[in-house]
């Protein structure tokens, strides 16, 4: 008798393991179908987990992606060659080398609004196709300087008279350009910069045919990114977006 009570005690014993046991497993998997355990069981899985890895400690924070910079707004102004790195700036205004022989600002970096120049950064990539690059003879044009060419040249055809409005240099939203070969040669144009003449327009029945090939080129381009071109002066390009203009801004020196 006594060998038999040691035995359904043994056997009491065991199945309070058991169901002990079964009971953690169908709370464990109840938690998992879930997916928000609020209990840690000690399973042998969860003991052999690996520790967090080193990856996620602040140390190595450097090594994570850069958060990416902010997106200028479409009317702020910026640096053209930050956005349009392969344009080569030239600023004719910034030397004596334009058709009024006299500095007229002076500053040598190149400014437009952030909508212009991701247009002209379209176009830039469509001409890296095609082994040019552009360069950039006259953009933003402080309102200051703008008077300083109408007094030169008042002449409405070739300069715009700030005493009745804003030239779309002021406004951030013009740029003069051509084109360059992969050596940095200026390619044939009708004309040079600011020759005011019959043959700097858009007609090109009276320039080289190459000349109106590369000037038709430009123009296809420019036109296709979203700008238009002034008939009587063949590298001036507006954007279709007309900013306000600027009175204030002036790029560093």
């Amino acid at each position: 008798m006594e060998f038999k009570n040691k035995i359904l005690t043994l056997f009491s014993f065991l199945s309070a393991v058991l169901f002990t046991a079964a009971s953690c497993g169908t709370r464990r998997q109840a938690a998992s179908a879930t997916g928000t355990p609020s209990v840690l069981f000690y399973t042998p899985a969860a003991v052999t987990q690996p520790p967090v890895s080193a990856a996620a400690t602040p140390t190595e924070s450097a090594s994570l992606p850069p958060t990416p910079e902010r997106v200028p707004e479409a009317d702020e102004f910026v640096r053209i060659v930050d956005y349009v790195p392969e344009a080569v700036i030239d600023l004719k205004y910034a030397t004596t080398e334009n058709f009024t022989g006299q500095v007229i600002y002076d500053f040598t970096e190149a400014y437009a609004r952030y909508g212009t120049v991701v247009k002209l950064a379209q176009a830039q990539e469509i001409f890296s196709q095609q082994g040019y690059r552009i360069k950039i003879w006259d953009a933003y044009r402080p309102v200051s300087a703008q008077f300083r060419l109408w007094e030169i040249c008042p002449d409405g055809n070739f300069v715009s008279n700030p005493n009745v409005g804003y030239s779309n240099h002021t406004r951030g939203c013009a740029l003069d350009l051509t084109l360059i070969d992969s050596e940095g040669n200026e390619i044939e144009m009708p004309t040079s910069f600011d020759h005011f003449s019959e043959k700097a327009d858009r007609d090109y029945s009276d320039v080289s045919p190459a000349a109106a090939e590369n000037a038709r080129l430009l123009e296809d381009v420019m036109t296709s990114c979203g700008f238009q071109g002034y008939y009587n002066e063949w590298w001036h390009f507006n954007g279709t977006v007309r900013y306000e203009p600027e009175l204030e801004f002036q790029p560093p020196r």
